[in-house]
């Protein structure tokens, strides 16, 4: 990563995954539900849905919706946070393509 000064202090570029500049394992899973929740919240707002009427809706709990919107959402897996941006009108698309690098990586590209 690049380092430069920036008033005085040493300030260092980050690499774009603030869970892999943390050092966290699972960075690229974390980003990837990151993106989901914030895409949830997006469909939630246009929606104009309560938080009871999106758990219905979404097939989950009030208390899990409440927990996602604070940024707790460990306990939903990638699949389940996908289902619930489906039942709420959006649809998903993933794409396979050969990496550039020898190893591969996950992309959410909303739109």
């Amino acid at each position: 990563m690049k380092k430069r000064r920036i008033d005085g202090i040493e300030a260092q570029q980050g690499s774009g995954c603030v869970y892999a500049d943390l050092g966290l394992p699972d960075a690229e899973k974390h980003k990837i539900k990151t993106g989901l929740v914030i895409e949830i919240r997006k469909a939630m707002r246009s929606l104009g849905l309560t938080q009871q009427e999106a758990a219905k809706r979404m097939g989950i709990t009030q208390p899990k919706v409440s927990d996602m919107m604070r940024g707790d959402f460990a306990n939903l897996s990638e699949r389940k946070l996908m289902d619930c941006l489906t039942r709420l009108g959006c649809d998903i698309e993933i794409s396979v393509r050969p990496a550039k690098a020898g190893v591969g990586h996950l992309v959410l590209a909303a739109g």
